[in-house]
């Protein structure tokens, strides 16, 4: 079995947050709709207007939402949205069953981005890149054997990469990569097997980069891709058509006292 670590408690503010942004990307709130009233979500989430309001904020600067005082919180058209923003990245991918388009997308923007990335990093990675990539890798091995997380042990390894390619603007990207490749790994480690048999595949990369050869680094990272474009595809049908609706978040009374955000 492949160990997860458990991500920390989230405050009111987040737990609002992602239950409406959520709710936004599987089309609950479509764009142009306008969301319940102030009132109405404190009476849904049994929290203060306080934490609605900073939620709302939130959403507001990522771009989902527009506030207008006669109109009311106002859904805007994905075109809007920051769709660089991990949690956008997330969300929509938790609901790629509404919009079909967004796995493929994932899985294009690995193919533009990571060969290169590899290809850059198998010619500049420094020693301490290396050793960071070889560990990265065998945590995965570990992992595989139940000792550890074998999620970010993965993106670590990938992490280390966009790093070591040292190109400022990919590394700028890290951030919303780490959340495209985590929601594609959260998925492709579910099926039996699948990080077992992927772990040739890593250390090809590995391998390579430590060698410092750049084409064989991109030959290795293009068929990494192809197998997790794959196994996405295999299991991405079967799991959203049997995911259930998420739990309700924590009212205020049944939590601890909020953090601050």
């Amino acid at each position: 079995m492949i160990a997860r670590t458990s991500p920390p408690r989230a405050t009111f503010q987040e737990q609002v947050r992602e239950k409406l942004g959520r709710d936004i990307c599987s089309g609950r709130y479509r764009p142009g709709e306008v969301l319940p009233s102030e009132t109405d979500l404190c009476q849904q989430f049994g929290f203060s207007r306080i934490v609605i309001r900073e939620a709302i904020k939130s959403l507001v600067a990522k771009g989902m939402l527009e506030v207008g005082r006669r109109v009311g919180t106002l859904v805007l058209e994905p075109t809007q949205w920051n769709l660089f923003d991990p949690n956008v990245i997330a969300w929509r991918a938790e609901s790629a069953a509404m919009d079909p388009t967004i796995s493929r997308d994932l899985m294009e923007l690995r193919r533009i981005v990571e060969p290169a990335a590899v290809r850059l990093a198998a010619s500049r990675a420094s020693e301490e890149d290396r050793r960071k990539l070889r560990a990265a890798y065998m945590a995965m091995v570990r992992a595989v054997s139940g000792k550890g997380d074998y999620v970010q042990a993965d993106l670590t390894f990938h992490a280390t990469i966009l790093s070591a390619c040292g190109n400022q603007f990919v590394r700028q990207m890290q951030e919303a990569m780490s959340a495209i490749l985590r929601a594609s790994f959260e998925i492709i480690t579910e099926k039996p097997g699948g990080p077992a048999h992927s772990l040739p595949m890593h250390e090809a990369v590995c391998v390579a980069i430590e060698k410092g050869d750049p084409v064989a680094a991109e030959r290795a990272a293009i068929i990494l891709i192809e197998q997790a474009e794959a196994d996405l595809n295999d299991l991405m049908m079967p799991r959203h058509a049997g995911e259930t609706t998420a739990s309700p978040v924590a009212s205020e009374s049944e939590t601890e006292p909020e953090t601050a955000v």
